[in-house]
């Protein structure tokens, strides 16, 4: 990295969050101005970032940490995902989201690491996010998609994972509907408010973590006395940084670093009445991810809403357009009707879009760069669970730290350098669309 670095990209407003716009007024915002010293900063108010801070207040107490956003926390990225924080193999690349013995119990140990943690915040400090830890189906809606289930299972029993297969009137019982043909069930996935959830991990801080938000990052220089991070407001002093900018790192200073910024996007029905509540049955709150990774997926929330999520882009200037959006509702609401025609008047209240950061081989960004930046970037369609594995992770080892889990993320890929433009936005696009056309009947 060079001396100096620009920060050229910052989040958009991408729709118009469901999750955000569904709760109470957040609490007032604290914007960064004047010159300020702090001995870390963490880059980034998403699911690491928010860990990382916490982490490092928690084992330095006397230290003080800044934690900077571009955007309100739990209205940009993190707090547009799904909200699934996922235990088990999820990776999207493959049919069957499995990928090997080895791989697969690595990503279990990352994740059920993260969402232990996570948890322990949630129920220490009485965050109100709607966590539960009810587990998640994967529903298939044709042959091939029960296929891709018995690869997963096939997958599940190789590494001693429980699950259950569930038949079409089990799962319909379930959902209320009659459109998925079977289904596997697995205990130990947690679902979550994810805005929610962002906010109240912001405002539960120790007292040695200052927050700032709609604060960005214009430039970070390196100087001899230490880092200098430049605001609109101001300054900041600091002796060590800490980047947790996911998807926003693609083209981070300039160069290329095989991350890939793809959206994927998700609607928020309207609530339901009780007259529409006993027309869908089922029961009052699941989750539901396609046996096919670039399907539908699906949950019904205690709120008596439903959130359908599917369609990827890649986007690279990491923002959609409003054809996009257009694009991304009338797809959602096709996937919406197919699957709940008994709720033909419930209207899709909300669409938004938010950036995955993936990479060609599931390879990630960890650790410390050459210049003494410390980093933990790339998430591959797992931002819940393994961006909070990373985040706290990360803050252990900027502070010192060895244990099994650093030497894990230290170990994993790098990721894998990718063609030069346009040639790589022609191969991702084409790739997404492919994938999406054998999908099929899952979308």
């Amino acid at each position: 990295m060079a001396s100096k670095l620009e920060f050229a990209r910052l989040p958009a407003a991408d729709g118009v969050n469901g999750w955000w716009e569904s709760l109470p007024p957040p609490a007032a915002l604290n914007r960064f101005q004047g010159s300020r010293d702090f001995d870390f900063v963490v880059v980034g108010g998403g699911i690491t970032g928010l860990c990382a801070a916490r982490r490092l207040a928690e084992l330095a107490p006397d230290a003080t940490v800044a934690l900077v956003e571009a955007d309100r926390i739990g209205r940009s990225t993190a707090g547009r995902n799904s909200g699934f924080f996922v235990d088990l193999p999820h990776d999207i690349s493959s049919e069957s989201y499995s990928r090997s013995v080895d791989a697969d119990k690595a990503d279990v140990r990352m994740q059920r690491h993260g969402i232990d943690y996570v948890r322990s915040v949630v129920k220490g400090q009485g965050i109100e996010c709607d966590w539960r830890d009810d587990g998640k189906y994967h529903g298939a809606v044709n042959k091939r998609g029960k296929d891709s289930l018995k690869h997963f299972a096939e997958g599940l029993r190789r590494i001693d994972e429980q699950f259950e297969w569930l038949d079409e009137a089990a799962i319909g019982k379930v959902t209320g509907t009659a459109f998925y043909r079977g289904a596997i069930f697995t205990p130990g996935c947690s679902t979550v408010q994810p805005a929610a959830l962002m906010r109240g991990l912001a405002t539960t801080m120790p007292s040695n973590v200052e927050v700032f938000e709609l604060s960005p990052v214009q430039r970070l220089e390196h100087r001899e006395s230490g880092k200098v991070l430049t605001f609109a407001g101001g300054t900041i002093n600091t002796r060590k940084v800490v980047l947790c900018i996911n998807a926003y790192a693609a083209t981070f200073g300039g160069h290329p670093n095989g991350l890939l910024p793809v959206y994927t996007f998700a609607s928020l029905s309207r609530k339901m009445t009780p007259v529409e509540v006993k027309a869908l049955g089922g029961i009052h709150s699941w989750a539901l991810i396609p046996a096919d990774p670039m399907g539908t997926t699906v949950r019904r929330l205690g709120t008596d809403r439903i959130c359908v999520r599917n369609h990827f882009i890649f986007r690279p200037g990491l923002e959609v357009s409003p054809a996009d959006l257009r694009k991304a509702k009338s797809l959602h609401q096709r996937s919406f009707d197919r699957r709940f025609p008994m709720l033909e008047d419930v209207a899709l209240e909300y669409t938004w879009g938010g950036a995955l950061c993936l990479s060609a081989n599931s390879g990630a960004l960890f650790g410390m760069t050459t210049d003494g930046l410390y980093q933990a970037i790339g998430c591959n369609g797992l931002g819940l669970s393994r961006g909070s594995a990373s985040g706290k992770v990360i803050a252990e080892y900027a502070l010192g730290m060895s244990n099994d889990m650093t030497r894990q993320l230290l170990s994993q890929a790098h990721p894998r350098p990718l063609p030069m433009r346009p040639i790589a936005d022609v191969a991702v696009s084409t790739a997404i669309w492919l994938k999406e056309f054998v999908a099929g009947a899952e979308l």
